[in-house]
């Protein structure tokens, strides 16, 4: 039963649609057109002509054909409807990104593009992209991935067993260092669909096979006809591990030879199309530099702030330039209990086993010697590198890999069910 609040937008929609009266038609369109209804929000034409022009863009700069206007605008606007459905659902369910965040974020953006953030802003708005639409693209972006991570990734689990079978099952088949580059089509099917739809799916889906074998663009094909939420890049699936693949592809991709397009696969979401972009393989190697560390840290409290805490540190540091035993003093006074009864050692250390400020102070430290005062979240330290070797760590990386691949493929699989899920299930109107 659709509420008041949605009757309102039908009405308003049925305005803008010149079923209310000319009179109202003429001052509508000087607004805005409304475009489509979705659930108890709209899509107005500017919105959809501001991303249409920034997908055109990202075409021609990819070198792509662009497919024709009005298929490119179908395919925007339904991602649009795609990504409204998840901001309405983040919104319902509490997630925000804080300008905090949304700040930070463009900062490192900025950061990897080796400019500041002042300067990123201005190469944004000299390439014709208004930096407020750009902190608001963002801020869609970090709000459907927080979605996407409390509506699914919590659900995800990725067993030992599951790890250890398909390690032994990959090292069989020989394919733990090929990659594959990987283009994708789909042809979407909705759930309970009758036995018409499907064979109208799948007679569009071989259609498209026939003319893709004898020489038709893949990447406008996709752009042009796929369902799935890579279209508009092409269909491009970037390169994979086996790991990486939707299970229910696995099957063909490990057939497919360099620039084959598969015949059709059928999933639950409908029927797939794959063509193979590329082919490689990689050593397997991964070799780590794990450091023998020791320290002593003062944590802060309410009796000691952090200007007492690290002036206790630069006394403690003194004395040990004096000649006082650094494991000594670790026993006695450092806050760390764990491994103030080892004289502060913390053993051999990968990467990315402590905390950030640690492992970066630590790192430029020359095998004995001691550290400045360096503060983290738990206080401030005192950091000794005592030896540092090199470690085959390949088994390990590689279970860890397989790990969180299993992860990511498992999520892809089922944000691909849940996103059409919610595309079928809301209220929709298009006026396009």
């Amino acid at each position: 039963m659709i509420n008041q609040k949605k009757i309102a937008m039908l009405m308003l929609s049925a305005l803008f649609c010149g079923l209310l009266g000319s009179s109202f038609l003429v001052k509508a369109e000087q607004i805005d057109r409304i475009i489509a209804v979705v659930e108890d929000d709209v899509i107005l034409e500017g919105e959809l002509e501001r991303e249409v022009a920034t997908i055109r863009a990202r075409i021609t700069e990819s070198k792509a054909q662009l497919p024709p206007e009005s298929i490119l605008r179908r395919q925007v606007l339904e991602k649009m409807i795609v990504d409204k459905l998840q901001r309405q659902l983040a919104e319902k369910a509490g997630v925000n990104v804080s300008e905090e965040m949304l700040n930070s974020s463009a900062a490192d953006i900025a950061q990897r593009n080796n400019m500041s953030l002042e300067q990123f802003r201005t190469e944004l708005e000299s390439s014709g992209i208004s930096y407020k639409n750009f902190l608001d693209n963002m801020r869609n972006e970090i709000v459907i991935n927080q979605l996407r991570s409390k509506e699914i990734g919590g659900r995800i689990k990725v067993s030992d067993s599951e790890v250890e079978h398909y390690m032994e099952t990959q090292e069989k088949a020989g394919e733990e260092a090929t990659q594959y580059h990987l283009g994708h089509i789909l042809i979407a099917v909705k759930e309970g669909a009758a036995a018409s739809e499907i064979q109208k799916a799948q007679a569009k889906a071989n259609g498209l096979v026939k003319k893709l074998r004898a020489g038709q663009d893949f990447s406008q094909t996709a752009i042009s006809e796929s369902d799935d939420g890579n279209a508009l890049k092409g269909g491009d699936l970037g390169w994979r591990g086996i790991n990486d693949i939707p299970s229910q592809l696995v099957d063909d991709v490990r057939q497919m030879r360099l620039n084959e397009v598969s015949d059709p696969i059928r999933s639950s979401g409908g029927f797939h199309i794959i063509k193979m972009l590329g082919l490689k393989s990689d050593v397997d190697n991964h070799v780590v530099s794990t450091t023998k560390v020791r320290h002593i840290l003062i944590k802060t409290n309410e009796l000691i702030d952090d200007a007492e805490a690290k002036k206790r540190i630069l006394a403690l540091k003194a004395r040990i330039t004096d000649g006082d035993d650094f494991a000594a003093l670790a026993r006695a006074h450092s806050d760390d209990k764990g491994s103030a009864l080892k004289g502060g050692e913390l053993g051999w250390v990968e990467p990315g086993s402590l905390v950030k400020p640690f492992e970066d102070a630590m790192a430029k430290l020359t095998i004995n010697q001691i550290s400045e005062p360096v503060q983290s979240q738990f206080g401030w330290h005192l950091i000794q590198v005592l030896d540092r070797k090199n470690k085959d760590n390949a088994s390990e990386h590689k279970k860890n890999l397989v790990r969180e691949s299993i992860r990511k493929r498992k999520i892809e699989e089922e944000t691909e069910l849940w996103l059409r899920r919610l595309r079928d299930e809301a209220y929709v109107e298009i006026h396009e």
